[in-house]
């Protein structure tokens, strides 16, 4: 549920998020039928999909005996710090071996865990986010701790609601991979083409999401991610 005002981190409570909370704080049925929601298709879809995340598992652990899942700390809502499941598509310890921005021919990324982003499947294990209540289906994707330090006052207006499996910015960004060797090859470093090129504009989606929050607008965007990674 959305915070009084005053009970927001002091970096929040800004003239640049203050309209975004005000036209939040007028939907706060719509924002608890989105948890409900969050609750009720998350848990019908781990049940549905289990005998799926075993089979996955069971692929990840064949090829190199490494973990199934992986787990990085990021940030959700009001600057919580939580860490998101997903089934990991790396070699072990990537983190300690790279950049934290993943690039599309990216060495570090196995057979198997090239699959699995193809088609998006690693991010199946966010569904114990969600139920969790760390995370929805929908809302701005958590970053790490280092490019949230990043954010401009109206960015933060995005740490306001869960972050979420999927956006209008991630369908809009299906192809961030292919932006980023785009910058690479004009000389940009990869961190500076995420922070000053990339993030800037996934947030205008962002922004203009957050002023939908709801449950028709996150079931259309539900719909047009599924129809996105069938095409």
């Amino acid at each position: 549920m959305l915070k009084k005002w005053e009970e927001l981190p002091e970096n929040m409570q800004t003239d640049a998020v203050r309209p975004y909370y005000d036209i939040l704080n007028r939907k706060k049925k719509a924002l608890a039928g989105k948890r409900l929601m969050d609750m009720l298709v998350s848990f019908i879809l781990t049940v549905l999909l289990f005998p799926v995340m075993l089979g996955i598992a069971w692929a990840i652990r064949a090829e190199d005996k490494g973990p199934v899942f992986y787990r990085q700390e990021r940030i959700t809502a009001y600057g919580k710090k939580f860490r998101i499941f997903k089934f990991r598509t790396m070699v072990t310890d990537a983190d300690k071996k790279g950049s934290l921005i993943t690039g599309k021919n990216d060495s570090r990324i196995t057979m198997v865990g090239r699959k699995l982003r193809k088609c998006r499947l690693d991010e199946l294990p966010q569904l114990f986010n969600i139920m969790a209540g760390d995370m929805s289906f929908v809302g701005t994707r958590p970053e790490v701790e280092k490019y949230v330090e990043r954010y401009t006052e109206s960015m933060r207006a995005t740490l306001l609601l869960p972050a979420g499996v999927t956006s209008e910015a991630s369908i809009a960004f299906k192809e961030e991979d292919e932006l980023m060797a785009h910058y690479i090859a004009e000389g940009v470093s990869e961190e500076e083409a995420y922070v000053k090129h990339i993030l800037p504009q996934k947030m205008r989606y962002n922004l203009k999401s957050l002023k939908k929050a709801g449950i028709p607008g996150d079931i259309a965007i539900m719909i047009k991610t599924v129809l996105e990674v069938v095409k």
